[in-house]
C-alpha cells in the first residue's frame, strides 16, 4: 500500500499543529492514538474523562502522556460557560438551562462545545458512540455551516492498487450519515466531496456518481435519482468533472469506460465515488476495506460550521491518527478560508 498521501497529510498537519479535542479519553485505542499524536507533533490535544481513569489506563499501558491535557467536563471551570452556550443554541428546540449544562457534561457534548467556543479547533470520537451519537452531538453544539443544506460524510479510501483513483487514493461518499438521499442532496454531497479532494488530495476532483446502471443500460427510479442528481451537480457546479449514472467498473477501468461510456470526462479515471444511497455506501466502503485490501480512514464530516469528525467503532489507533490529522487540516482550511463551502465549481 502507498503511505505517500498519509506521510503527505501527518506533515501538513505537523507545519501548524491545530489543537483537537478526543472525547472518549479512557478508551484504550483513543490513548494509544494520543500517544503517537503527541510524539510526531501532529496536533495539539486534549482528552475528555475521568482524569484518574485516564491517567490509571495510560500507566497500564506503558503510555507517555504527560504533554496532553485531561478535562473531566463534569469538573471544568468551563462547564457553566459551556451550559449557558448550550441553552442558547438549543432553547428554541425547548431546552432549559439545567438541562444545558447536564448535557454539556456529556463528553462529546462538552468536546463540541470547546470547538464552538473557540477553545478547541475540532473534535473526534467515535470509537464507542454510533454514527448518529456523534452527528446530533456535533449538530447540537457546532451547528451546519451555513452554506449547506445536510451534515454528510465521506472516507478517504486508500487503495493497494495504485493505477485506482489517485495513486490509489480516492474518496467515498456518503458512507454514515444520509441514508436515503435525494437527487438534490446527492448532489451537494458530491459538491462538498469534490471540495475536500481539492484540499487533502491536491487534485482536481473527477466525480462518478454510481449506480446498477451505466447511462441508460437500466431503467428505475433509483437510476433516474442518480440521472437527476449528476444534472443538478452540472447546473450548480459547471466546472466540476462530474458524471453519472455510472457503474463501479466503468467508473474505474478504462477498457470497460470505452465500452460503456465512451466520451465520458470521469469513466475510468474518478477519484470520487458517489454512492446513491446509505446502504449502498456503507457496504461499499466495508467490502474495499475487508476484501479489497483497503485501509479506510474516516468518517469524516462534511457541512459542520467546524470540525468534529466521527470514528468507526471497530477502529485501530493508527485510523484515530489519521483522522486526526485530517480534522487538523479541515481547521486550517477553515482558517485560510472561512468562506470556503462544499459547493465547489
Amino acid at each position: 500500500m502507498n503511505p505517500t498521501i498519509i506521510q503527505k497529510l501527518r506533515a501538513r498537519a505537523r507545519q501548524d499543529p491545530r489543537h483537537i479535542v478526543l472525547f472518549e479519553g479512557e478508551e484504550d485505542r483513543t490513548l494509544i492514538a494520543a500517544e503517537i499524536i503527541f510524539n510526531e507533533k501532529l496536533a495539539r490535544l486534549t482528552l475528555l474523562g475521568d482524569v484518574d481513569r485516564i491517567q490509571t489506563r495510560w500507566r497500564t499501558l506503558g503510555l507517555r502522556l504527560d504533554g496532553v491535557a485531561l478535562v473531566d467536563p463534569a469538573r471544568s471551570p468551563r462547564l457553566a460557560a459551556y451550559g449557558r452556550l448550550l441553552y442558547e443554541r438549543r432553547r428554541a428546540q425547548g431546552m432549559t438551562e439545567t438541562e444545558a449544562v447536564e448535557t454539556a457534561k456529556i463528553p462529546r457534548f462538552f468536546a463540541g462545545l470547546m470547538v464552538a467556543a473557540g477553545d478547541a479547533d475540532g473534535s473526534v470520537g467515535g470509537a464507542l458512540s454510533t454514527t448518529a451519537d456523534t452527528v446530533r452531538a456535533a449538530l447540537s453544539t457546532i451547528g451546519r455551516h451555513p452554506d449547506f443544506s445536510l451534515v454528510s460524510s465521506f472516507f478517504l479510501i486508500i487503495s493497494p492498487h495504485p493505477h485506482l483513483g489517485e495513486q490509489g487514493a480516492c474518496l467515498f461518499a456518503d458512507c454514515a450519515v444520509v441514508p436515503q438521499p435525494t437527487a438534490s442532496q446527492l448532489a451537494e454531497i458530491a459538491a462538498a466531496t469534490a471540495h475536500h479532494a481539492r484540499f487533502l488530495l491536491g487534485v482536481e476532483p473527477r466525480i462518478a456518481l454510481l449506480s446498477f446502471s451505466t447511462k441508460g443500460s437500466a431503467e428505475h427510479a433509483a437510476v433516474a435519482a442518480v440521472r437527476e442528481a449528476a444534472r443538478t451537480l452540472k447546473a450548480r457546479c459547471p466546472r466540476l468533472l462530474a458524471d453519472g449514472e455510472l457503474q463501479l467498473d466503468a467508473a474505474v477501468e478504462p477498457d470497460v469506460a470505452a465500452r460503456k461510456a465512451p466520451g465520458s470526462s470521469v469513466a475510468g479515471r474518478a477519484n470520487v465515488f458517489i454512492f446513491p444511497d446509505l446502504n449502498s455506501g456503507n457496504i461499499g466502503y466495508k467490502l474495499a476495506e475487508r476484501f479489497g485490501g483497503c485501509r479506510a480512514i474516516g468518517p469524516i464530516l462534511q457541512g459542520l460550521a467546524k470540525p468534529a469528525n466521527d470514528l468507526s467503532r471497530g477502529c485501530q489507533p493508527e485510523t484515530i491518527v489519521d483522522v486526526v490529522v485530517m480534522t487538523a487540516i479541515q481547521a486550517l482550511a477553515m482558517r485560510k478560508a472561512p468562506g470556503l463551502s462544499g459547493r465547489a465549481g
